[in-house]
């Protein structure tokens, strides 16, 4: 069918099955390659271990602005039904008039900035490159899935939306006459954001600790403590504001997987 997807049977397959086990695979993987590896790249160069420390975390930064984005004007699940994809709709609205995968442009984002500041090349060598697969392949599931569901519709708007990256400069036409929720924001992305903003702090303190570890210099505990801590409070405020009820969705989107 015209527009639709051609991807390999084995990368369709590939992706059903990250699709299903990602919420527990992913980290464990992130964990590992961290666990198994020592921050040594620019160990000898402050200056340029600063410079790559600022832009792991801008890009992470981007990207979870962009997922706020994307949010914030239109929310779908990625989550399927009994952990296989699924959607109930196919949005073409939002950002996803500008890229068919915004939400997952993001989580690349912030993987790779998370990666980079490690400063360990299985970090960056290995586990960038898995990571790309490993969207990529669960794509390819959900482009199989939709192409299914939607053919011909699915198939057009293929042909006029970017798979990845989105077009910018159409932001102001794409959300024209939307309303930005920071309800739904918080709700549904305040455990994702504390956990790798958490892990970001985390990274910094363990590397600092190698580096002085080498040249001898002292490690201050309490700025890695103090981001840890209040990351941790903004997590309690904003479950206890989704628990009461405080927060609650406008129940006016749709939820679908696309």
């Amino acid at each position: 069918m015209p527009g639709l997807p051609a991807n390999p049977a084995w990368l369709v397959t590939l992706g059903n099955f990250l699709f299903k086990t990602r919420d527990g695979l992913f980290p464990v993987v992130l964990i590992a390659l961290i666990a198994l590896s020592r921050p040594m790249l620019f160990h000898d160069n402050a200056s340029q271990a600063r410079i790559v420390d600022g832009v792991a975390v801008t890009i992470a930064a981007l990207g979870q602005l962009l997922r706020v984005a994307v949010i914030g004007y239109r929310y779908i699940v990625r989550g399927g039904r009994n952990r296989e994809v699924y959607a109930e709709g196919l949005v073409t609205t939002g950002f996803f008039s500008l890229s068919r995968n915004p939400l997952y442009v993001g989580n690349i984002m912030i993987l790779v900035g998370l990666l980079l500041l490690w400063h360990s090349t299985l970090a960056i060598g290995v586990g960038i490159p898995l990571f790309l697969l490993a969207y990529r392949a669960i794509v390819a599931a959900e482009e199989a899935y939709l192409g299914r569901q939607y053919g011909a519709e699915y198939g057009a708007y293929c042909v006029r939306v970017p798979r990845w990256w989105p077009r910018l400069g159409g932001i102001r036409a794409a959300t024209a006459g939307m309303t930005f929720n920071w309800r739904r924001v918080i709700l549904k992305e305040y455990g994702s954001a504390a956990y790798w903003m958490a892990g970001a702090a985390v990274l910094l303190f363990l590397k600092a600790r190698r580096y002085a570890e080498v040249d001898g210099s002292t490690v201050r505990t309490w700025p890695y403590a103090a981001a840890v801590a209040l990351v941790a409070v903004l997590w309690g405020a904003a479950r206890w504001l989704k628990k009461s009820r405080r927060l609650r969705e406008d129940g006016g989107s749709p939820r679908s997987a696309a």
